[in-house]
């Protein structure tokens, strides 16, 4: 008979219970591939769009930093906080504007083009994007630039040390250019093998030869490929030397107002001591 509570009795649980139910199949291999894949590939195009991605180096400009074929991974993440290109960074940028007169031939096939492309679009193979290129910033938004041949590359009237260009070759003597003054916004751009690198002191018709900011990629922050090249791109010393910066030229003019002001104080102090003195009498 029923006791009365729940018409099941207190006997234990029934054979329609969870506890007797043989364990829940899980889903097979082949079948969670798919979604595995997919979730693979949107993690891939996420990092590619806002953290890191991955560039080959076409050419011989940048010698012997970079060398024909190296892969290198460039941080587009600090740009989306606002900073903006620094001197002595390695940037991957977008043509300004005729840099590249063609783009170089592809011998691989329309597939393997075509899967290339795929790839390098959800950042699994470098780019394939042949509108970029990969240059040192040598001077950023108002600082003057030059180089006579015979001497050094100099920015704001400091020469650099430049131990990261080609062995062998001059700062500039193939190209001697300046002074340039570089516009609010844009940059001065140089390779490291100076006598193969068609950059800034080439394009002087088109804005200076100087680079959109906005046209930048990222920075190139690790050599990635091959293994026995792999090394990060720091900023060369010569570039945190003292009185590089643009602003140092503003410093007289700043150090004569800090001496001007007590002078101006001090008179103003007279003057109210004698307007005071005059109204007392």
């Amino acid at each position: 008979m029923p006791d009365g509570r729940d018409g099941t009795g207190d006997d234990g649980p029934g054979p329609d219970d969870d506890e007797d139910k043989p364990g829940k199949k899980p889903r097979s291999f082949w079948k969670e591939l798919p979604l595995l894949i997919g979730i693979a590939l949107l993690l891939a195009l996420l990092i590619k769009t806002f953290l890191v991605q991955a560039f080959s180096i076409p050419s011989d400009s940048m010698n012997n930093t970079l060398q024909r074929g190296d892969r290198v991974l460039v941080d587009k993440l600090t740009p989306w906080f606002g900073a903006e290109p620094e001197r002595g960074e390695v940037v991957v940028f977008h043509d300004p504007g005729g840099w590249l007169d063609e783009a170089p031939e592809n011998d691989s096939g329309p597939v393997m083009e075509g899967i290339q492309k795929a790839l390098s679009f959800i950042g699994l193979m470098p780019s394939a994007e042949e509108k970029d290129l990969i240059k040192r910033v040598i001077a950023v938004g108002g600082d003057t630039v030059e180089c006579r041949k015979g001497g050094p590359v100099k920015v704001n009237g400091k020469a650099l040390d430049e131990p990261y260009i080609q062995r062998g070759d001059t700062p500039c003597d193939d190209q001697p250019f300046g002074p340039v003054k570089i516009p609010e916004g844009r940059l001065w751009v140089m390779g490291d093998n100076r006598d193969d690198s068609l950059d800034s002191r080439y394009h002087q018709t088109l804005d200076k030869g100087t680079v959109p900011v906005d046209d930048v990629v990222g920075r190139a922050i690790v050599v990635a490929w091959p293994i026995d090249r792999w090394s990060t791109l720091p900023v060369p010393d010569t570039f945190d030397q003292p009185g590089l910066s643009a602003a140092a030229a503003v410093a007289p003019s700043a150090l004569g107002l800090a001496g001007a002001l007590p002078i101006v104080l001090w008179r103003r102090r007279r003057l109210i001591a004698k307007a005071t003195a005059d109204q007392e009498s």
